[in-house]
C-alpha cells in the first residue's frame, strides 16, 4: 500500500504571481552564493598570501564602490530598463567570480588581483540593489507586496544560516575558497537564466500625479528630483534617520564588540555561533510571521520593531549565559526582519514606480554607509570606555532615536496602501 506523501503548500504570493516566482527564484541561490563568498573571501586573500591588512583591503575595495555609488545607481534604475540592469548586473559579477576561482584554483592569485575583481564586483553589486527594490512591485499585485518583501527577507535569513556551513563545506571538502566562489558563480547564472524570461508590469501613472520619471537628460536633476521625494515624506526621512543610528550604534554590537565579549566572558568562537544562529531563526520565524500578518499601520509596526532590534547592544553585553542571550536574539531576528520588511513594503506602496529606485538608494546608502563609521566608534568608544559601558552607551542611542522616530505622527499615522494606486499593462 502506497504511502499517500502530503505536499507543503507554496504561500499565496508564490502561487498568484508566476513573474514574482521568476523574480524569487533569480535571487534564493544568488544570495547564498553570496553567504558564501563572505565567508569564502577573507581565506582567499590568506591562501594568496595575504594578511589581517590585506583582508581589510580587499573588504574595503568590495564595499567603497556600493558606498560611491549608490545614489547614481538609483537613477540609472529609474531612467533604464530594471529588468536589464539586474542581468548585467548578475553577468558581470559572474565573470568577477569566475576570474576569481580560477586564479585560485591554479594558484595564480594575488592580492592586487584580488583587490581589482573585489573593486568591480562592489561596483556591480551597487546598481542591482535599487533595480531591484524598483523592480519587485511590478511583479506582484498590491495586496502581495508585504508578503513578497517577507519572502525576500525569508531568502536573506536563509542565506545567513545556510551560507557559512556551505562555504565550510565547500573550502574544507573540496579544497580551498576558489570551489566556493566557483559556486558564486554557478548562482549568477542561474539568477540570469531565470531572469531573461521576466516579463514585469509597465506601471502608469495617474493622470493627476506629477510625474517624477528620471527622463531629463541632466543626471544632477534627476539625482534632486529624487532628493524631493525622499524629502517631501516625513515619515521617510524620520525611518531612515533612524535606520542610520541603527546601522551607525547599534550592529558594531554585532560586528566588532560580540565576538570579543564572547572571547572573554563566555566560550569564544563556540557561543557566538548559537547566538548568530538564534538570530537566523528569529528571522526565519518573522519572516513568515509577515508573510500573513498584514498590520493596519505598517509603519507604527516597524518604528516599534526598530526600538526592539536596537535592543540588541543591551541582550549582548547583558552578562547572561550563551543560550539565554540567545533567547533573547531570536526575538530581535524578529524584529528586524519586521521592520525592515514593513519597511521596504511601505516604499513600494507609497513612493511613485518612477521615482522609487532613487528613493531606495538614499535608504541602502543611509544604511550600508553607516556601517563603517559606526565599527570605528565602537572600536575607539570600547577602548576609551571599556566593552559594557559602550555597550549601553549604543543601547541608549539606539532605542532613544528609535523612540522618537516612534512617535512622530507622519510615521504613526501611515495608512496602507489599500487601492491599487497604479495601473500595470504586461511588458512585451
Amino acid at each position: 500500500m502506497l504511502t499517500q506523501v502530503r505536499r507543503i503548500p507554496l504561500p499565496a504570493v508564490l502561487r498568484q504571481e508566476p513573474q514574482f516566482r521568476l523574480l524569487f527564484g533569480s535571487q534564493v541561490l544568488s544570495i547564498l552564493g553570496d553567504r558564501v563568498t563572505a565567508v569564502a573571501l577573507p581565506f582567499a586573500v590568506l591562501a594568496s598570501g595575504g594578511g589581517v591588512a590585506d583582508v581589510a583591503l580587499v573588504s574595503a575595495a568590495q564595499f567603497l564602490p556600493f558606498v560611491v555609488l549608490a545614489l547614481p545607481a538609483g537613477v540609472w534604475a529609474d531612467r533604464w530598463d530594471r529588468k536589464t540592469i539586474l542581468i548585467a548586473s548578475d553577468l558581470v559579477r559572474l565573470v568577477c567570480q569566475l576570474v576569481a576561482a580560477t586564479l585560485l584554483l591554479g594558484g595564480g592569485a594575488s592580492i592586487p588581483a584580488l583587490v581589482a575583481i573585489a573593486a568591480v564586483y562592489g561596483a556591480a553589486d551597487a546598481f542591482f540593489a535599487p533595480a531591484f527594490s524598483g523592480l519587485l512591485p511590478s511583479t506582484v499585485s498590491p495586496v502581495n507586496l508585504q508578503p513578497a518583501n517577507a519572502l525576500r527577507g525569508l531568502s536573506f535569513s536563509f542565506g545567513s544560516v545556510a551560507g557559512p556551513i556551505v562555504a565550510g563545506v565547500l573550502i574544507a571538502v573540496m579544497g580551498g575558497p576558489g570551489w566556493a566562489l566557483l559556486f558564486d558563480a554557478l548562482t549568477f547564472a542561474v539568477s540570469i537564466a531565470l531572469l531573461l524570461p521576466l516579463r514585469p508590469r509597465l506601471v502608469q501613472q495617474a493622470l493627476h500625479e506629477e510625474d517624477p520619471t528620471a527622463t531629463t537628460d541632466h543626471f544632477l536633476t534627476s539625482l534632486v528630483q529624487g532628493w524631493r521625494e525622499v524629502r517631501s515624506r516625513p515619515w521617510v526621512t524620520g525611518f531612515l534617520g533612524s535606520l542610520s543610528v541603527y546601522h551607525l550604534a547599534v550592529l558594531p554590537a554585532i560586528f566588532v564588540i560580540g565576538p570579543v565579549l564572547m572571547e572573554r566572558e563566555l566560550d569564544g568562537a563556540r557561543s557566538w555561533a548559537v547566538i548568530v544562529t538564534c538570530f537566523g531563526v528569529g528571522a526565519v520565524l518573522g519572516d513568515i510571521l509577515f508573510l500573513r500578518w498584514r498590520p493596519r499601520y505598517a509603519m507604527r509596526v516597524a518604528s516599534l520593531l526598530l526600538v526592539g532590534a536596537s535592543c540588541q547592544a543591551a541582550f549582548i553585553g547583558s552578562g547572561l549565559g550563551t543560550w539565554a542571550i540567545g533567547g533573547l536574539e531570536v526575538l530581535a531576528g524578529i524584529c528586524v526582519t519586521g521592520a525592515f520588511t514593513l519597511w521596504e513594503t511601505s516604499l513600494g506602496e507609497h513612493i511613485p514606480d518612477q521615482a522609487l529606485s532613487r528613493v531606495s538608494s538614499y535608504d541602502y546608502l543611509a544604511s550600508n554607509g553607516s556601517i563603517p563609521l559606526g565599527n570605528l566608534l565602537a572600536g575607539a568608544a570600547s577602548a576609551a570606555y571599556g566593552l559594557h559601558s559602550t555597550l549601553v552607551g549604543m543601547t541608549v542611542i539606539g532605542v532613544g532615536v528609535s523612540l522618537a522616530v516612534a512617535a512622530l505622527p507622519a510615521v504613526r499615522n501611515l495608512p496602507r496602501a489599500t487601492a491599487e494606486p497604479t495601473a500595470a499593462v504586461p511588458q512585451t
